[in-house]
């Protein structure tokens, strides 16, 4: 059995959690603003999130700003995953 290395595609990996932690901003905001249950992660938040608040508008913004946050995180995790995945030598055929 030939040893094959996992390549994570780093763009789709990217997408992938962008996507995921926008819309998790997205909704967190929306719960915030309807029900007041998650504010004190909202605040946290929008200290690092400029706009984010317990509103429409921004959980709009959150999600702009989780999406483009976890993109390039995704982009950086996948490539180091990469990087990292080819200089680990093989494991001898037992």
């Amino acid at each position: 059995m030939e040893n094959t290395k996992m390549k994570l595609g780093v763009a789709s990996f990217g997408m992938a959690l962008g996507v995921t932690w926008g819309l998790g901003m997205l909704l967190m905001g929306i719960v915030a603003w309807q029900t007041g249950w998650g504010l004190d992660f909202l605040n946290i938040m929008s200290s690092v999130y400029i706009g984010y608040a317990a509103t429409l508008g921004g959980s709009i913004v959150g999600a702009i700003w989780g999406f483009f946050d976890a993109l390039i995180a995704g982009i950086v995790i996948a490539f180091l995953y990469n990087l990292f995945n080819r200089g680990c030598p093989k494991k001898a055929a037992e």
